[in-house]
């Protein structure tokens, strides 16, 4: 029987869910309770049936479904309530809950905190503006990928991947695995916008072409794919005349890009970061709203499962102690700006009272891929407070550095923080 009012309640059952449910009540909060719209906890990690889950968190190098075992296990010991296939409907800025659920008809209830950890979808063919007629034979690479390791279907034989995406490349390969002919994988960009690994363990090792500035210019076909036109493009990402291919094949997977999912976070007033397209969130993971915390790819989109399954940690226990009333004295926000060649800074301010407990982590990623060394530094107004060396940056890989609490009385004084990368 659910109640009417918990001390914390986490939307979404995917790593970021799970984890922050697990610390929510390892930290102390009584009554906590999961809602899932799916059937089973566990999100996207179900269908991931690939390796490479795990290593940071659990030293060991595991599947996607075994890794969710895990938290799910670790929930149900917990004594965690869990409501399965149930949409929330709305949420109010003051943590008022409605959903319908299959098991409870239309449920209301309220949350002294409330954890966002509704994940990220795929963009579309809409989404991008591919012209051509509508065939069968055009998916998502993520529902390509829930066809094959869940639902046992095979999308196609001959297919060619639009975008470097992590899932395009993944699925390139176990398509491959399955007997299917990957033509070659496409990309509009000059560089490869998912993780090196992945290009070559699933590209380079299978032989599978990537083109790079490269996109899809034309879907030929009717009742179902017999081709797509392909077109290199300039630095501009305009079609270059006199460069089209047309290869034959029967599926296009589209692989171009996760967006943040944020509708019920609109509808609770939270401010959106127009670059992510997640919430504006401090370093315990909080938005703009009071008591409502955000996790995982939600925020924005992680590359590995165990760094969402951290922030989720955070965000669970800043939720935990939210509602037990245990609050820290706030003493200002000081902001995080993005310099030279970054993209995006999260979390985007930080309590300046935060260095007093530890020092505080950045993650970023680059505009722009520096195949060379260079330095991440963090600077208030010409003072260098931070600095990191890494032998490259890529868009494609999350880079992270911390502000250490040796900074505490530079950053007490400062309006601001700029994150910036140095060549050399």
């Amino acid at each position: 029987m659910l109640k009417q009012m918990y001390d914390v309640v986490v939307i979404g059952s995917g790593p970021a869910g799970l984890a922050a449910a697990v610390e929510a009540k390892k930290q102390g909060a009584e009554d906590v309770l999961v809602i899932e719209r799916a059937q089973e906890l566990g999100g996207i990690l179900q269908q991931c049936i690939h390796n490479g889950f795990g290593v940071e968190i659990f030293k060991e190098d595991l599947p996607g479904p075994a890794y969710a075992q895990r938290f799910i296990d670790e929930v149900y010991q917990l004594g965690v309530e869990i409501l399965l296939d149930a949409m929330v409907l709305d949420l109010s800025s003051g943590r008022r809950i409605y959903a319908t659920s299959s098991q409870s008809g239309i449920v209301e209830l309220s949350a002294r905190a409330v954890v966002l950890a509704m994940g990220c979808r795929e963009r579309t063919r809409a989404q991008i503006h591919l012209p051509g007629s509508r065939p069968a034979g055009v998916y998502t690479a993520g529902t390509a990928q829930r066809f094959v390791n869940i639902e046992g279907y095979m999308p196609g034989s001959r297919c060619v991947v639009l975008g470097s995406g992590d899932i395009g490349m993944i699925m390139a390969r176990r398509l491959t695995f399955e007997g299917a002919q990957v033509e070659r994988v496409l990309e509009i960009m000059p560089f490869l916008t998912g993780l090196m690994r992945n290009y070559v363990q699933c590209l380079r090792d299978f032989d599978i072409p990537l083109q790079l500035r490269h996109t899809v210019s034309r879907i030929v076909g009717n009742n179902r794919v017999e081709a797509v036109e392909v077109v290199q493009v300039n630095e501009n990402r305009e079609p270059i005349a006199g460069t089209e291919e047309v290869i034959p094949c029967d599926t296009l997977l589209l692989s171009v890009g996760l967006i943040p999912e944020n509708e019920l976070s609109r509808k609770a007033g939270v401010a959106l970061d127009p670059i992510t397209g997640g919430p504006y969130v401090d370093e315990r993971m909080q938005t703009n709203i009071s008591g409502i915390f955000a996790a995982g790819n939600v925020v924005h989109v992680y590359d590995l499962v165990d760094w969402v399954t951290e922030a989720a940690y955070l965000a669970g226990r800043s939720a935990a102690h939210y509602a037990l009333e245990e609050r820290r004295r706030f003493a200002g926000r000081v902001r995080l700006e993005s310099g030279n060649n970054v993209r995006y800074v999260v979390p985007h301010a930080i309590d300046r009272e935060s260095l007093a407990e530890a020092d505080q982590r950045l993650q970023l990623r680059v505009s722009e891929p520096i195949e060379e060394r260079v330095s991440v530094e963090v600077s208030a107004g010409e003072e260098r407070i931070a600095r990191s060396v890494h032998r490259y940056v890529r868009p494609g890989e999350m880079v992270s550095i911390d502000i250490p609490q040796k900074a505490y009385d530079t950053v007490q004084r400062a309006e601001s923080l700029r994150v910036s990368i140095r060549s050399g």
